[in-house]
């Protein structure tokens, strides 16, 4: 995937990534552990967060694209490297969130009953196993977040301005 509009299309698409994978992510803890959120938002976080898996390899391959176009620096490969865990923790998210949803049909009578919704053992099993998931995606997205700002603006800005300007001179 290369570029959309004159850009990069791995900028534009790790803005989806960086907003919607903790948004399922926290939407996946908040189903697991609230039944009134639970009967509401199960099946659209289900959808969010397959969408999420499906953006995720998108992403990465367009900035596989990106990174062939780059001066090869150590702090790209770092993201690279960590870019490639997403889908590791997006894969999760997705699964746990169509297990609750799935769970949530069958307890209001709209789905043959597989995977016990009447039972409380595991409904914390899951809702365990969501706080942990949802955790380690959003730690996934702020390392791999952190390590592309970094490697995109680490040698580009400076503390000093370039224009000249004295500091503080020019605004009200």
């Amino acid at each position: 995937m290369g570029t959309i509009n004159g850009l990069p299309a791995h900028i534009l698409f790790v803005h989806a990534v960086v907003v919607l994978l903790p948004l399922a992510a926290l939407l996946l803890v908040l189903t697991a552990v609230r039944p009134s959120v639970r009967r509401r938002l199960a099946g659209p976080n289900a959808v969010l967060s397959v969408l999420v898996l499906v953006i995720v390899p998108f992403t990465t391959s367009a900035g596989e694209w990106l990174e062939e176009r780059l001066p090869e620096t150590a702090l790209i490969e770092k993201h690279a490297e960590l870019g490639d865990t997403a889908i590791l923790v997006a894969a999760p998210v997705a699964v746990l969130a169509m297990l609750i949803w799935w769970r949530q049909r069958e307890a209001a009578g709209r789905a043959r009953t597989f995977l016990a919704p009447s039972s409380a053992a595991v409904t914390r099993t899951i809702a365990a196993l969501a706080v942990v998931v949802a955790g380690l995606a959003v730690y996934d997205v702020y390392r791999i977040g952190d390590s592309g700002a970094k490697s995109a603006w680490s040698d580009t800005v400076s503390s000093t301005p370039a224009r000249g300007d004295a500091e503080g001179e020019g605004s009200d």
